[in-house]
């Protein structure tokens, strides 16, 4: 699979009145460990939510993903089930439709995206945020090793991998080095203020 993201079906007016919040950052900053702790700040809290990507890799205990094959992924892109896709390190990611529909009823939902999407995504919907969350690349290739998860590839790629800066430009960065729960308290406040 190639690094092609899209946006499916082109739309006449973003979509609000809610606001998306787009986690974003090089493989191995922490950015899933951070939402799951702002997930778990936000318990019952019903105007916040954080979809479950779909992803065609296996799932892992440092993400709340849903599985599917490259099949199934394919087949739910040709039916237009995905609001957003992209690919990445030989896998395919997605966002559903359902997050259409939360925006819609004006909550903020907070997603792990790939920056190669901010741009389309900055004009499918009225109001986004991008928190960048990012590290050291010694920690980030500390972190990576760690996870020795197979199907990541090469750490070297994974690491040397570039994104057009000006199109993914951040309203916040988080350097997440240190206390997690502190840096989650970060990204709540960003969330909270969006």
């Amino acid at each position: 699979m190639s690094e092609t993201p899209a946006i499916s079906n082109a739309r006449r007016a973003a979509i609000g009145p809610g606001r998306l919040v787009l986690v974003v950052g090089p493989s191995g900053a922490g950015k899933d460990t951070l939402i799951g702790l702002a997930r778990a700040g936000f318990a019952g809290n019903g105007n916040v939510v954080f979809p479950r990507r779909v992803v065609t890799r296996e799932a892992s205990a440092f993400e709340d993903n849903e599985q599917v094959s490259f099949e199934a992924f394919r087949r739910a892109r040709s039916r237009g089930e995905f609001a957003a896709h992209w690919e990445a390190h030989g896998h395919g990611y997605a966002l559903t439709r359902a997050l259409d529909d939360e925006i819609r009823s004006g909550r903020t939902v907070v997603a792990n995206v790939s920056r190669t999407v901010v741009e389309a995504l900055r004009r499918a919907y009225a109001e986004v945020v991008v928190v960048s969350v990012t590290a050291p690349p010694e920690i980030l290739s500390q972190r990576l090793a760690a996870r020795a998860r197979g199907s990541d590839g090469q750490i070297e790629g994974r690491l040397s991998r570039t994104v057009d800066a000006v199109a993914a430009k951040p309203d916040a960065v988080i350097t997440n080095v240190g206390d997690a729960e502190h840096h989650a308290c970060e990204l709540m406040r960003i969330i909270s203020s969006a």
